[in-house]
C-alpha cells in the first residue's frame, strides 16, 4: 500500500467533491471513508486509475451520507422542539433501526459508532470526540462495522444496553448545541421506555428530561454559554423536572442501580436546589462515588473532582484532580476552575486559556477565553 500516494491524492479528490457541490466537512468525511476503503482493497486489487477510484468511492460515500442526513432531518421535523410529556404511544422505524444496527456480530463499541453515523447522522469527527479517540481510528472502526454487517441478515437485533448508549451519545451531541438531536433522542427513549420495562431505560429518560429542563437557561441571548451556577433557575422547565424526578424515583425504588440512574440522581440534586449555594454537594459526591464504582470512568472522576472541591474546599478538589491523567478532555478547564476557587488567579487564567485552545466547539472555546480574560483583568487591577 502506497500511503504517500494516498496522501498526495487526498487534496485533489477533496477538491473534486467540493466542485461537485459537496460541503467541505461532508466531503472530508467521504474522502476519509474512501481512504479507509483503499487501504483495505488496494493491496489485493489495485486500481488502474487511483484518483478516479478514490473520487468514485468518495462520491458514493457522500451521496449515502447525504441521504442518511436527509432522512434524519425528516424524522426531526416530525417532533416538536420540546418533547411532549408522558409515555410514547407508538414505536416507529427509527428505534427499530437502532436495535438492528446494534447487531450481535458487532462489539458494543462498533455497534454504537455505526448507529451514530448511519442513523444518528453524526459526523465521524463528532463520534471520535465522544469516544476520545483520533478521527482516523473512528473512521476505520465504522468502516469495519459496515463491512461486518454488509452481508448479514438483520434478524437478530442488538441488546438494550447498546441502544441506550447510542441514545445517550446522540442526546449529548444534540445538547452540546452542535447538532440539535436532543429532542429526537428523548422521543426515542420515551418509545423505548414504553416497549421495555427496565430501570436503566427509565434512568436514561429521567437524565435526559432533567438536563433538557435547563436548556433555555444554558445560553445567553448572544449565544454564549451560561455556567450552571449562573443560570436563571426561573427559566428551568419545572414540568420536565417533575416528570424526570418522578421517573427516577420509580426506577431507584426497584433497587437495580445503574449508571444512568446515578447520573440522573446527580442531575436531580442540581434541579432541587433553589439557588446554586443551596446545592447539596456532599450528596452529589456520594452519587459520583457510586457512578465511579459502576463505570470506572476517568471522565466521571474528573467531574467528581469538581464536586469534591465544592463540598470540601478547593484543595480537596485539586487533590482529587491530581490523581487523574492531564490529557483528559476538559481537564484543564476543571483545573482552572478549582485553582480560581483556591485564589490562584494566575494559574487559573493560564489554564483557562489552555482549555480554550482544546475546546471541542466554538461556544465552549469562547466561554473559556472570556474566563481567562476576566481573570487577567482582575490580576491587573
Amino acid at each position: 500500500m502506497n500511503e504517500a500516494l494516498l496522501r498526495s491524492l487526498t487534496p485533489s479528490v477533496l477538491a473534486v467533491l467540493v466542485r461537485r457541490g459537496a460541503e467541505f466537512a461532508a466531503a472530508e468525511d467521504a474522502v476519509q471513508d474512501a481512504l479507509v476503503e483503499a487501504v483495505r482493497v488496494w493491496p489485493t486489487d489495485p486500481p488502474r486509475d487511483a484518483k478516479g477510484w478514490l473520487v468514485t468511492v468518495a462520491w458514493r460515500r457522500f451521496l449515502d451520507a447525504t441521504r442518511a442526513d436527509a432522512a434524519r432531518r425528516r424524522r426531526e421535523d416530525r417532533v416538536d422542539e420540546e418533547p411532549p410529556p408522558g409515555p410514547a404511544s407508538t414505536v416507529d422505524d427509527t428505534l427499530q433501526l437502532h436495535f438492528l444496527c446494534a447487531h450481535p456480530s458487532l462489539t458494543p463499541a462498533s455497534a454504537i459508532a455505526l448507529t451514530l453515523r448511519a442513523v444518528g447522522g453524526l459526523t465521524t469527527r463528532q463520534i471520535a470526540q465522544a469516544y476520545l479517540v483520533p478521527e482516523a481510528t473512528m473512521a476505520q472502526r465504522i468502516s469495519r462495522a459496515k463491512r461486518t454487517v454488509s452481508d448479514i441478515r438483520f434478524d437478530q437485533p442488538g441488546d438494550v444496553a447498546t441502544v441506550l448508549r447510542v441514545l445517550y451519545l446522540v442526546f449529548n451531541e444534540g445538547y452540546s448545541g452542535d447538532v440539535d438531536l436532543a429532542a429526537e433522542a428523548i422521543r426515542l427513549t420515551r418509545q423505548l421506555a414504553t416497549a421495555v420495562d427496565h430501570p436503566e431505560v427509565a434512568g436514561l429518560l429521567a437524565l435526559m428530561l432533567l438536563h433538557h429542563a435547563r436548556r433555555a437557561a444554558r445560553t445567553a441571548p448572544d449565544g454564549s454559554l451560561v455556567p450552571l451556577a449562573e443560570q436563571d433557575r426561573g427559566r428551568w422547565d419545572t414540568g420536565l423536572i417533575a416528570e424526570g424526578v418522578g421517573i427516577l424515583q420509580a426506577a431507584l425504588a426497584r433497587d437495580r442501580l445503574g449508571e444512568f440512574q446515578a447520573q440522573a440522581a446527580i442531575a436531580a440534586l442540581h434541579a432541587d436546589a433553589r439557588t446554586a449555594e443551596e446545592t447539596d454537594w456532599v450528596q452529589i459526591v456520594e452519587w459520583y462515588d457510586e457512578l465511579a464504582r459502576l463505570t470506572d470512568s476517568p471522565v466521571v472522576r474528573l467531574n467528581r473532582a469538581v464536586a469534591v472541591g465544592e463540598a470540601y474546599g478547593p484543595p480537596a478538589g485539586l487533590s482529587a484532580l491530581a490523581a487523574l491523567d492531564t490529557s483528559l478532555p476538559r481537564y484543564a478547564a476543571v483545573a482552572a476552575y478549582l485553582h480560581e476557587c483556591d485564589g490562584d488567579l494566575a494559574t487559573a487564567a493560564q489554564l483557562y486559556a489552555e482549555a480554550a485552545h482544546k475546546a471541542p466547539n466554538l461556544a465552549e472555546r469562547d466561554h473559556l477565553t472570556r474566563q481567562a480574560a476576566r481573570l487577567n483583568v482582575r490580576r491587573c487591577r
